[in-house]
């Protein structure tokens, strides 16, 4: 009997089972085929006997991150920007959202939404050369409103204490816009009778938003951030190779895993060691998601991963 209910129920699901199909291969093929290169970082890969055939290496290839005397510079980098990048786009995606969902206008909505969603579809060529625009010493943007107003001008491909702020800046402006629709669409979910009875208790809009659309926001926030985390040892890499131009003067304040491995790749073409680098960020990466998770779990279990 368990074996006939068992059949009957799969015949019953077989269109969502057909309907699943290309969404599980497409999971399949890009995300978990791929896995089987993790080999890669334990080998020293010779391509004359492939992957398979190439000598062991252990854990020699990981020895390049942690022995370098860039390692702690690196790693400090990408978490401190990932975690600056986490507060202030989160901060104003939701401030952009709630905006967006004071607009009465439908026009409003779409041109606004239309705004905001322009620069994440911007290639970071365009927008390292953008940056070039407003940034260059001679012919910047910035520069120019210096030289107007008789002070000195800045060389900000020479300088590194201003690029923290600009990247943060950068990365914001691209990114926040895309995210604020999340957010957007949490907030259209929210109950309007909500609202309404508070209009009639009195509430003004800031009250509105304080007591009901911001709590309500929480566990959508939890989710991105937690989301967030998993890739806090990831970072853009066109972001900081593109936008300072891969400028050398700027490498403390723009070097990160990525582009370090990068940098190591080109110039000793060792693709054990970047392999390595690889699993070293998604394993960190991932303690970084349970651990926040438990954190999560711990002190607001419904908003919990799992």
């Amino acid at each position: 009997m368990g074996k006939k209910k068992t059949w009957k129920n799969i015949k019953r699901a077989f269109p969502l089972y057909i309907m699943v199909a290309p969404g599980f291969l497409y999971l399949l093929i890009n995300n978990y085929v791929p896995m089987t290169g993790i080999i890669i970082a334990f080998k020293h890969l010779n391509f004359a006997k492939g992957i398979l055939h190439s000598d062991w290496a252990g854990l020699s290839n990981f020895k390049y991150l942690f022995k370098t005397p860039d390692a702690a510079l690196i790693t400090r980098n990408t978490l401190l920007y990932n975690f600056a990048f986490i507060v202030v786009n989160t901060t104003v995606s939701i401030l952009i959202a709630i905006l967006l969902s004071e607009l009465r206008s439908k026009t409003k909505v779409k041109i606004f939404q239309s705004a905001v969603l322009i620069p994440s579809l911007i290639s970071i060529i365009i927008v390292s050369y953008l940056v070039y625009a407003f940034l260059s010493g001679r012919t910047g943007f910035v520069n120019g409103l210096l030289t107007s107003l008789g002070k000195e001008n800045i060389s900000f491909y020479t300088e590194s204490k201003y690029w923290p702020f600009i990247l943060i800046f950068v990365n914001c402006w691209k990114g926040a816009g895309y995210s604020s629709i999340i957010y957007l669409a949490a907030i259209l979910g929210i109950d309007q009778g909500m609202y309404e009875a508070a209009e009639i208790d009195g509430a003004t809009r800031w009250h509105k938003i304080k007591c009901i659309t911001l709590p309500l926001l929480k566990s959508t926030v939890i989710t991105m951030t937690l989301l967030s985390i998993g890739r806090i040892f990831y970072s853009d890499f066109g972001l900081f190779y593109q936008v300072p131009m891969n400028s050398g003067a700027l490498i403390n304040a723009t070097n990160t895993i990525d582009t370090y491995v990068y940098r190591g790749l080109i110039e000793l073409g060792d693709i054990s060691m970047s392999s390595a680098a690889c699993v070293y960020q998604s394993l960190m990466g991932f303690a970084l998601v349970m651990i926040a998770n438990w954190l999560t779990k711990r002190y607001s279990s419904e908003n919990a991963l799992f």
